[in-house]
This record gives C-alpha cells, structure tokens and sequence, in this order.
C-alpha cells in the first residue's frame, strides 16, 4: 500500500481533495485516439470489476488511461447474465474492490443488486468515465506500441488507440459456453445457457433439467426447486462441495486462516471431515468427490469448490433429482449414460464460460491460444507492457490484488518514462 501515502497525505491535509475530482483532472483529460494518436497512460480492455479496480488503482496515483467497454454499461455480466438469487459467494470483505470497503449495512454476502450499487459507487468516487461500446477487434504490439482497434457498437466507426501499456481485463467469463451434445438440435423443448436465466417463477409445472453442478448449476437448481419447478441436475464430473459456512465461520475464511499453520493437505482433511459432518456423503447423493482435496484441486488445476447454500438438503429430500452425464438428446427429452431417458420441458446449461482473448488479441507468448488464460495462472505482466486482470481463478480477492500490482508496474513506468520525456525537453 506505499503508492498511496500521498493521496492518503492529501485526504488528512486538503479538505478540498477528492478521488472525483483526481479522475477528472488526469482520467480523463487526453485524447480518445481516433487518429493514432499515443496515449500518455496505458488502454485497459474491459469495464468488469478487474477493469474498474485498475482504473481506479491508476486514477489516485494520477496516471491517465482509456477504458474500452463493448456493452453499454460497467459489468455487464453481473447486470445480465446473472440471476435474481445471487449472492456473493464469498464474505464481502474478501470481494472488495482496491481503496474502497462495502458499506457496513451490507450483509456478509451481498446480493447482486447490493454489488451493482457499489460498483456504481466505485466509478462515481473515483471519476471513472469508460468509453462504453468500444467492441475491441484486435490488439497487437508493432514493436513500440500497444496499437488496439475497435468497432463502434452504435455506428460502426472504427478506432485505433496506441499506447505503452495494455490491461487486458475481460475476465475469465467473458463468452457462455455451450456444449456440443449428440442430438441437441433435435431436442423440441427449450433449452438455454445459465447466462439466460433469471428466476425460476417463470418454470412452474414444468420439468426442468439443469445440466451442471459448479456453484452456478447448484444455485440455478435450488432457485427452480423453491419455485415448485420439477427440478433435476446433471453431474458430469466429480467436484467437492463444501458448506458456504462451517460453525458460523465463512468456509473460505477458515480454509485461509488454516493455511498459515497448516499444510495444504492438512487443511484438505479438515474441511473434508467437518464437511461430511455437516452435508454427509455426496457420493451416495451421486456427487463423486476428486481424488485430491479441495485446496490442493485448486491450487493445481484452478478448480474451484462448490459452496452449498442449500441444493444438497433438497437431494437428500428427493426434490432435485440427480443424473449422471447426458448420452444424447432426443425429441423429448435426455438418455443419460446408465441408459437411462427421462423426458423435459427445458434443459438450462449450467456449463460455465470462457475467455475471449484468443478471437482479438495477437499475442502467443502470455496468454494461451487454447483457453484465453495466461499460461501461469498466477502471472498478471507480460512482455512489452502487457497485463492480466482477473484472470488468476482467485475471484474478486484475485481481481483486488492483479490490479494493485499492475497499477504498481504502471506507476513506476510511467513516472519513469515522464521523467525522461522531461528531461530531454
């Protein structure tokens, strides 16, 4: 936190001082770059949370950027892609966003209306101004210069900015995916991705198939069941599911404080004991768990466990039906792989997201042409003045910290590179 001794300087001494006003003096004040024109701060891709964090990081030590956001609005996968029940999955002071805590009558896990309020908060005290429905076609390094164009979504005019420095922060679920299962097109019921779906008021009396069980599929799935709807969910492959919550103690929070005296493993038996207190055997529920614990899985693979907030209860009551994975879709309904065929109404794909950095930018060494990701998961700078944000599978606590270390590397640079632009003058 040493970059911010003197904006915290100038809060105790300057009544008059404010992030707003800091935005609106260096944010915003160069040009858009319709021309080429190279840009005095770096071009941050994206206006989620991991995009929002950098701006602001960047805005109270006084460097200047461009924000490019294709949608209209800031998040627009939380605003709408997401559905009406969902709650931060984490306590909220593990999802706060850089310089800026939820406001103390939030609840421990805010809902997602409670999250939009506050990024909408965020962006106002911090005077970010993103240039909205900039769709980004490519981004490429010509050996000086960032150089990234875009698409006007309203006009169609295109953009070219230039810079030193490129954020990308589009984040790991920028694209639904949806799975290629045999005879899908033929299936005459309805089906949609997760990203579609919002209450489960709009299903009564119908059956309902819910194919996924990540935290996503398990919420979707108790959101249909306490709405009535005939309710069954596919588990393809094993996952660990843990409580949201262990003796009143956030899961997470307890899992973080065991890794400072604990080694991973050791941690893993813990949580896995007090979880088969707490929910029983998910394997007799046809749930199979992985083979390593839910820490280490993270850690190795970036798998992150489910935490339950009420899905295993209505298992075990028989209100939400389990499946193992789908062999083939037919007119009416699934045939699973036990041979099994069941008929639906709607099959709602909780099959998750993707990147989409491999479809504009041109860049092989950093980020992985297979998955979108940065080859590391734990890298958030590449060569050249390239960044990550939000891409290391550690949520909004992973978003907080790759931003504060980009903004870090930034502010050296440009301090750096304003210094010898000064002194050549």
């Amino acid at each position: 936190m040493d970059r911010f001794d003197e904006t915290e300087g100038k809060r105790a001494h300057d009544p008059l001082y404010s992030p707003r006003r800091a935005a609106r003096a260096t944010a915003t004040g160069f040009p858009v770059g319709e021309h080429g024109e190279v840009l005095a701060g770096p071009v941050i891709v994206g206006a989620g949370p991991a995009g929002l964090a950098v701006a602001a990081c960047l805005t109270i030590c006084g460097v200047p950027y461009v924000l490019l956001e294709r949608h209209g609005c800031v998040a627009s996968l939380w605003r709408h892609r997401t559905y009406r029940r969902l709650r931060l999955h984490l306590p909220k002071r593990y999802c706060e966003l850089p310089l800026m805590p939820f406001p103390p009558s939030y609840p421990a896990y805010p809902t997602r209306e409670q999250f939009l309020a506050y990024l909408e908060d965020y962006i106002v005290t911090f005077g970010i101004r993103p240039f909205f429905r900039q769709a980004v076609v490519s981004a490429e390094h010509d050996g000086d210069f960032w150089c990234v164009r875009t698409v006007d979504g309203g006009g169609g005019v295109t953009r070219e900015y230039r810079s030193k420095w490129l954020v990308v922060a589009t984040g790991e679920n920028a694209e639904p995916v949806v799975p290629d299962i045999d005879g899908i097109h033929a299936f005459r019921g309805l089906i949609m991705h997760s990203s579609d779906y919002r209450s489960g008021e709009d299903y009564r009396g119908k059956k309902v198939l819910v194919v996924g069980c990540g935290n996503s599929g398990m919420e979707v799935s108790l959101d249909l069941s306490n709405h009535n709807v005939h309710t069954s969910m596919v588990v393809r492959d094993s996952v660990h599911v843990l409580p949201r919550e262990i003796m009143g103690l956030s899961t997470f929070g307890l899992s973080m404080w065991l890794l400072m005296y604990l080694s991973v493993q050791k941690v893993d038996q813990v949580l896995l004991l007090l979880t088969h207190l707490m929910l029983g055997d998910t394997v007799r529920l046809g749930i199979p768990r992985p083979s390593i614990g839910p820490m280490e899985l993270k850690k190795v693979s970036g798998k992150t466990p489910v935490l339950d907030v009420g899905t295993i209860a209505k298992i075990k009551s028989g209100d939400i039906k389990v499946f193992p994975a789908i062999q083939s879709f037919q007119e009416h309904g699934v045939q699973f792989i036990d041979g099994k065929t069941e008929s639906f109404d709607v099959v709602i794909l909780a099959t998750g997201y993707k990147s989409n950095v491999p479809y504009w930018l041109k860049e092989k060494d950093f980020f992985s042409e297979k998955n979108g990701f940065p080859h590391n998961s734990n890298e958030w700078k590449g060569k050249n003045g390239l960044y990550a944000a939000g891409f290391s599978r550690r949520g909004l606590l992973g978003v907080s910290m790759d931003a504060s270390n980009i903004a870090d590397d930034i502010v050296r640079c440009w301090n750096d590179f304003g210094y010898e632009r000064h002194k050549s003058k």
